[in-house]
């Protein structure tokens, strides 16, 4: 993982994990301890999601570049499908409270969602490689005079 990468998702990471350990204490003092293992549960199940999906955008973005941004829309709809089908599996768990776990999971999903959003708003991209004018500049041929 690059050096840019790393940054990129600690940005996006760090306000995730805090604000999903802010919806698992609120979820236990509502909701007890199941509620707390339901919202853990959900931000876990979030974080894994999205990470999985910033490593295959990144590795897309490397390898087939061409093939970016349909894999980027590709990938959240996918992601979102994903997370309302576990959204729906433990809906009527007795393992937890299901209802914190969907609050954990749409809260951490929108918050990685918005992070990942600033992050890339605030990234210092170039869109013109400065690098390539200085390499093709022709030579200068004929005389001087």
């Amino acid at each position: 993982m690059l050096s840019k990468d790393a940054r990129n998702l600690v940005q996006i990471a760090v306000p995730t994990v805090a604000v999903g350990a802010l919806v698992v204490a609120v979820s236990g003092v509502v909701a007890g301890g199941k509620g707390a293992l339901g919202a853990a549960v959900g931000t876990v199940l979030a974080l894994l999601f999205m990470g999985i999906g910033l490593y295959v955008l990144q590795w897309t973005a490397k390898t087939l570049p061409q093939l970016f941004q349909a894999m980027g829309l590709m990938l959240y709809v996918a992601q979102l499908l994903l997370l309302l089908v576990f959204a729906a599996l433990f809906k009527d768990t007795s393992l937890f409270n299901p209802r914190a776990f969907a609050i954990g999971l749409i809260v951490a999903t929108v918050v990685w969602m918005a992070a990942q959003a600033r992050a890339h708003m605030k990234a210092k991209i170039f869109y013109v490689d400065p690098d390539s004018g200085a390499s093709h500049r022709p030579e200068k041929t004929g005389s001087a005079s």
